[in-house]
């Protein structure tokens, strides 16, 4: 940590406190400003984290409540002939912006020295920017500015997204990050539905769905911003401004951050395991388990996999705290997502895909809390947090692209649901395998 510190002075000489400045957020027993760098030792309360979970709340019905239901209306009112080429256009277009949206905001608050903090402008400009280009989605003219507008949608919700996630570890101390991580994850899973009971509610009328979602976004993240008291970054902080170490720093090399690289690894791997599971889902109810109404057998399996992830992501980052481990926890969550996958390989009823999603909601939310206080705990610098970790969160993006292309040929050519189940277990055990690689955590 000293190494990457040694060009920004001496922490101890800060501007502010009793001689002037914006104040910090934090000061030492003599009420000396703490600077942004300084790890958190007091725990932070019940409001600052019910802040954090709206933000969350707010960010995921703007992704999926267009991404479940609205982009497909707006797409088939537009061409009904051409829906599926619109919406994969859409969807790709956005899918793209996110891969490079998370790190780059990331590395912007990083530097930002505005008198509020470093993530706070960031939480805000992301959510105008989504705000404003879900209005606009409501009057596209055609499938280039759909596309256009859906970018710029994904561009301001993972600027938001880099800035509140990069807030937890410079706010929260170690002891609780798997609580704060497991109610975070709340906000997620509960964005999630909420983003797919407004596409629901609205039916056909997708203007009005993109209205609620925008509204939902705005309205998440306001808590945070009149409530949240940041640590400030002063310009003399701030290591000289460069395109090229600006980009070289988006590289974090496995080979001088080894548990960094195994993090990302095994995120990567837990998360394409996933998209795996749950990507074929309805055609699966539909030609695999025959389901009458695969539609409604979809939304009852999300609502089982919610409700028991947002019971162990709470209870797993609890637990986990108060244990002082990590890895134990990753490793179990990750094998019981792989259990998920092979009781819908192996018991392809009813009854077996009911129980698989609880299964799959159980070590899900267990691993979505723990993972991400292991994260937090192995990044490379206090200085370039929102960067590390915007860097990590390609590993939850990118699965996204890759498990078309990893899925559609083991169902299609290579023995169907079966195939795809087990080779979905098989990647989420090798994640729960190389957990064990990394060193600095217990």
């Amino acid at each position: 940590m000293s190494g990457h510190m040694s060009g920004y002075g001496p922490a101890g000489n800060m501007p502010g406190g009793k001689s002037g400045g914006p104040p910090a957020a934090r000061t030492d027993a003599n009420d000396t400003p703490v600077d942004a760098f300084t790890e958190p030792a007091v725990r932070v309360g019940p409001r600052w984290i019910t802040s954090v979970v709206l933000v969350n709340v707010g960010i995921n019905v703007a992704f999926f409540g267009p991404i479940q239901v609205l982009l497909g209306n707006q797409a088939e009112a537009m061409d009904a002939q051409n829906k599926e080429a619109i919406l994969a256009l859409v969807t790709g277009c956005g899918a793209a912006v996110s891969l490079v949206a998370n790190p780059l905001f990331g590395a912007f608050s990083d530097r930002t020295t505005s008198r509020f903090g470093r993530r706070v402008p960031w939480v805000l400009i992301g959510a105008l920017l989504g705000t404003f280009a879900l209005l606009g989605l409501a009057g596209a003219p055609g499938a280039a500015a759909m596309a256009a507008l859906w970018s710029v949608v994904q561009l301001g919700c993972n600027g938001a997204l880099a800035a509140i996630t990069a807030a937890v570890p410079d706010r929260v101390p170690v002891q609780q990050r798997g609580n704060v991580g497991g109610l975070a994850s709340m906000g997620t899973v509960l964005g999630i539905v909420g983003g797919a009971g407004v596409a629901s509610a609205v039916g056909g009328n997708f203007a009005l769905g993109y209205a609620v979602c925008a509204a939902a976004l705005l309205l998440g993240v306001l808590m945070y911003l009149f409530g949240a008291r940041e640590d400030r970054l002063f310009p003399f902080q701030r290591p000289p401004w460069s395109w090229s170490s600006f980009l070289r720093g988006f590289w974090v090399s496995p080979r001088r951050y080894p548990d960094y690289g195994w993090a990302w690894l095994t995120r990567f791997l837990v998360n394409l395991g996933n998209h795996m599971v749950t990507l074929y889902l309805l055609y699966f109810l539909q030609d695999k388990v025959h389901y009458s109404d695969a539609n409604t057998g979809v939304f009852i399996l999300t609502g089982i996999y919610a409700c028991t992830t947002l019971i162990t992501a709470v209870l797993g980052g609890l637990w986990s705290d108060r244990t002082a481990k990590r890895k134990p926890f990753v490793m179990g969550s990750s094998a019981i997502i792989a259990l998920a996958s092979l009781i819908l390989a192996f018991l392809p009823t009813w009854t077996g895909a009911m129980v698989g999603a609880a299964v799959l909601g159980i070590g899900y939310g267990a691993y979505l809390a723990v993972d991400f206080a292991l994260l937090t705990q192995v990044l490379p610098s206090a200085v370039s947090r929102g960067r590390d970790l915007g860097v990590i969160n390609i590993a939850n993006s990118l699965p996204q692209v890759l498990a078309p292309l990893v899925a559609f040929p083991l169902v299609q050519f290579l023995g169907g649901y079966v195939t795809l189940y087990v080779v979905a277990a098989v990647i989420g055990l090798l994640g729960a395998v190389f957990v064990v690689r990394i060193r600095g955590v217990e």
